[in-house]
């Protein structure tokens, strides 16, 4: 009896040790971020304004603004969610639900949870030797989004395949014995009860890409632009301008890189602004993804 007594109380003191240590490591990582983020807001809430926002950027700190940059990080990702997603989901779908289990599936599966973690440098080498060199795309906003697009395929794909997992088997027992078809099935009800995961998992991928800098600046963005893309929708017939596409381009982290490698505070704490305006808008996809799986989760209870 003494034993089991002593036995238990080790277990105890092991699980307080235990708890304790998952504190002191979730407090290590929330301070450190905590701390970075008061010195960013201290050396960059001070520039953020309505001038700092539809200025150009300039050689001259206190006239530097950051609207070709914001423009640009804002096409940038119109493109890489244009191209990821439809690409990403239906490489998810169709390695799930469609593909057998052979060895082929089995290597595209191993290459794709490989590319996951795949430095960002190297699709930023990728891109260049193909899209630039090769087929003589330029510098371009297409060319961009394709890169990043590449960058965040991968986690796209086993996010839908991760989604579809979690619904139950019994769904799709329930629809086949309804005589429904494989692609009813896929249509009408996996897709929408996992579009909730396939959501937040985009959501995510798009956060990473929204501050990538190592692909953009290996296919040739400049650092500096004083003029802003084509629009993309015209007053004239048919309204949409596909221009943009082919236009020059510079992103944030560009831009913070630039006034980073300056010398003088002026340009640091234009660098800790845009820093902050990028959190503003990586917080922003975050919200929008919760909301949507919300709303999604709404209409499947109802």
């Amino acid at each position: 009896m003494s034993d089991t007594t002593r036995l238990i109380a080790r277990r105890r003191r092991q699980d307080v040790l235990f708890n304790l240590l998952g504190i002191a490591c979730t407090l290590i990582g929330v301070v450190t971020l905590a701390a970075l983020l008061v010195d960013l807001a201290i050396d960059g809430l001070s520039r953020i304004n309505w001038q700092f926002l539809t200025s150009f950027p300039s050689r001259h700190p206190e006239q530097a603004g950051i609207l070709s940059p914001l423009v640009g990080t804002v096409l940038l990702m119109l493109v890489t969610i244009s191209l990821a997603v439809p690409l990403g989901v239906a490489a998810g779908v169709y390695l799930e639900e469609y593909g057998h289990k052979n060895w082929l599936t089995t290597v595209i599966e191993v290459n794709i949870a490989n590319l996951a973690g795949v430095p960002s440098i190297i699709y930023g080498l990728l891109a260049l030797g193909i899209l630039v060199y090769q087929l003589q795309m330029g510098h371009s906003i297409l060319v961009g989004g394709i890169t990043l697009a590449f960058l965040i395929l991968p986690i796209v794909i086993v996010c839908t395949r991760e989604a579809l997992r979690s619904i139950p088997q019994g769904i799709r027992e329930a629809a086949y014995a309804l005589g429904a078809t494989k692609w009813e099935v896929v249509k009408d009800h996996l897709l929408p009860y996992s579009a909730g995961g396939i959501a937040t998992g985009t959501i995510i991928a798009m956060s990473r890409a929204i501050g990538e800098t190592a692909p953009l600046i290996m296919i040739g963005a400049p650092t500096f632009i004083a003029f802003l893309p084509p629009a993309p929708v015209d007053s004239q017939p048919p309204f949409v301008n596909l221009q943009w596409l082919h236009s020059e381009f510079t992103a944030l982290p560009i831009q913070m890189f630039n006034w980073v490698s300056r010398p003088g505070d002026e340009f640091q704490r234009n660098a800790a602004g845009a820093g902050i305006v990028l959190i503003l808008m990586t917080l922003s996809l975050n919200a929008v993804a919760i909301a949507i799986r919300y709303r999604l989760r709404r209409r499947i209870k109802w």
